[in-house]
């Protein structure tokens, strides 16, 4: 029998949504800039992202998904949903600035040199 992954798949949307805001709450600065809107948090674009990659939605597919499920909306800390194009703007703003990459670079374990 195998061992279990230390990278157990969930299927799970909540509990994925959670880990994906707890995770980004340590990587991602909560505000692209101090002048940004504080309607919501780069977490929150963060934990959305992932939730439209799980599902394989499009941007006005996830605001619909958001719209209809209040459990999900909470797992976020969201009180509105976001209109889709935010979400659409947010998702090129931290690839352009790195912030996803640097979330991987964060989680994923350090290559071995074993030589």
């Amino acid at each position: 029998m195998a061992a279990a992954s230390p990278r157990a798949m969930t299927k799970s949307a909540l509990a994925l949504a959670k880990t994906a805001l707890v995770t980004a709450e340590k990587v991602i600065p909560a505000y692209s800039h101090r002048n940004s809107p504080k309607t919501y948090t780069q977490h929150q674009f963060f934990a959305i992202l992932v939730v439209r990659q799980f599902f394989g939605l499009d941007y006005r597919g996830t605001a619909q998904l958001l719209s209809d499920w209040s459990d999900l909306r909470a797992v976020m800390k969201l009180e509105t949903v976001p209109h889709f194009t935010a979400v659409q703007k947010a998702e090129a703003r931290l690839f352009k600035k790195g912030a996803l990459s640097d979330f991987l670079t964060s989680v994923l374990p350090e290559p071995s040199h074993a030589a």
